[in-house]
């Protein structure tokens, strides 16, 4: 079962923690700030109701009914106001309301009776109401900002990444002149440049390393060469036999092995150059595809004026012919369509690694397609390409059934794509860019 994967980008995440703290924060202010400005108003609105309860107690006149709404005796009156007032204390006492919060004012008087005074403190609700109101306001303004200025710093930090991560591609792809440093750039120095100076010191330790060992091996293959030559030379004056036979054919194979090492140092020196010439793509196709493999079928579907280096195309050709040659099974079928050309095999296709991660030397994928060989061939095939700044592809071919047949393909099909303008005698060029 596969497993869903949810993925975000890093402003956004900022931004969500920002404004979450924004609204946790603004939230906790407002219940304070709401329940200390309502506190602080009822409790000057009891301050407010006694001292008139209490003005009114002493200037009341004996059998007069009392003024300002105050009352004898009121029924009405909070049973527990009530009672603290016969036991002669004052006191107030609030009762909630939709109107606004009613405060109740008692003070006991001298005859035994209990003076009363009762207000709806409709303002204050008012007050209070207004209040929530612009706290809301507030919030709300605070969380937008928050999240607007996490999308800000996170944008800033994501475009930083995106940059790093870009150049950390083209010197993924094999550009050695790239810098995930100066990629990144800018004035602002954080984790992102730590990030860029680690990748940067990791590319040119690989550099060394890749460099060093291109050295060994082209060293290695130069030395083998003179022996090599020697063992062919010694070969050739051996008697007649099925022995002397082997002896040159491992002779053979092993000079083809050198020379192919020496190609593949070369070719990842960069120090190849190509040869340009006008040819029909086309026609010259055709008559190196009848030389190198008379039994595969040529079909020319659109035949085009391109400019490079016949030797090298060649080259290219002749082990992709091998290669369908060896792992494949016929037919073999080259097809020519305008700048681009296909070679495909109807064998068990290429393997899953090849197809991932492209040729490697030394390496010739699954035995059920590469079980003999040094895997230089599609490796040599790739740097010419490259070198013709053209682009070389691999894919497999479905089988019939297509997911069902559990992977099983029914052929290879490599393909070279020739750019429209050539390489320049600087060996310069622009890479072809592939459809889609």
């Amino acid at each position: 079962m596969r497993r869903f994967t949810f993925r975000t980008g890093i402003r956004w995440k900022i931004a969500t923690a920002i404004a979450a703290v924004a609204a946790l924060v603004v939230v906790a202010l407002s219940l304070v700030v709401h329940s200390g400005a309502r506190t602080s108003m009822l409790d000057s609105a009891r301050e407010v109701q006694l001292d008139r309860v209490q003005f009114i107690s002493r200037n009341a006149d004996a059998g007069r009914k009392p003024p300002m709404g105050a009352k004898l005796n009121d029924p009405d009156l909070p049973a527990e106001l009530r009672e603290k007032a016969r036991a002669g204390r004052r006191g107030t006492y609030i009762q909630e309301s939709p109107k606004g919060p009613e405060v109740w004012a008692a003070v006991p008087l001298g005859n035994g009776q209990v003076l009363s005074l009762h207000t709806t403190f409709k303002e204050s609700a008012k007050l209070v109401r207004d209040l929530d109101k612009a706290l809301v306001f507030g919030s709300l303004t605070a969380v937008v900002a928050g999240a607007a200025l996490g999308v800000l710093i996170g944008g800033q930090i994501s475009r930083r990444l995106r940059k790093a991560a870009a150049a950390a591609q083209r010197v993924a792809h094999g550009d050695p002149d790239v810098r995930v440093r100066d990629a990144v750039g800018g004035v602002v120095r954080d984790e992102t440049d730590d990030l860029a100076r680690a990748v940067d010191a990791m590319a040119d330790a690989l550099q060394q390393r890749l460099e060093a060992e291109r050295r060994v091996t082209a060293d290695i293959a130069h030395e083998l060469r003179t022996p090599v030559t020697g063992l062919l030379t010694a070969a050739e004056l051996l008697p007649p036999g099925r022995p002397t036979e082997l002896v040159r054919d491992r002779a053979q194979a092993m000079r083809a092995l050198v020379e192919d090492v020496l190609e593949v140092a070369r070719l990842d020196g960069a120090s190849e150059r190509a040869e340009l010439q006008d040819v029909a793509l086309g026609e010259f196709v055709h008559r190196r595809v009848a030389a190198l493999m008379p039994e595969a079928t040529v079909r020319v579907v659109a035949d085009e004026i391109v400019s490079t280096d016949p030797r090298r195309l060649e080259r290219i050709l002749g082990n992709l012919l091998a290669n369908a040659s060896r792992y494949g099974q016929p037919p073999v079928q080259v097809d020519i369509e305008g700048r681009v050309v296909r070679v495909r095999d109807h064998g068990p296709g290429f393997p899953e690694a090849l197809l991932r991660e492209g040729p490697s030397r030394f390496r010739t994928g699954s035995t059920d397609r590469a079980g003999v060989g040094h895997g230089l061939g599609l490796t040599i095939a790739e740097g010419q390409a490259r070198v013709l700044g053209a682009r070389l592809t691999f894919r497999n071919v479905a089988a019939p059934g297509g997911a069902d047949r559990e992977g099983v393909a029914a052929g290879a099909v490599a393909v070279l794509w020739l750019p429209e303008h050539a390489p320049t005698t600087t060996g310069s060029f622009p890479i072809v860019q592939l459809p889609g």
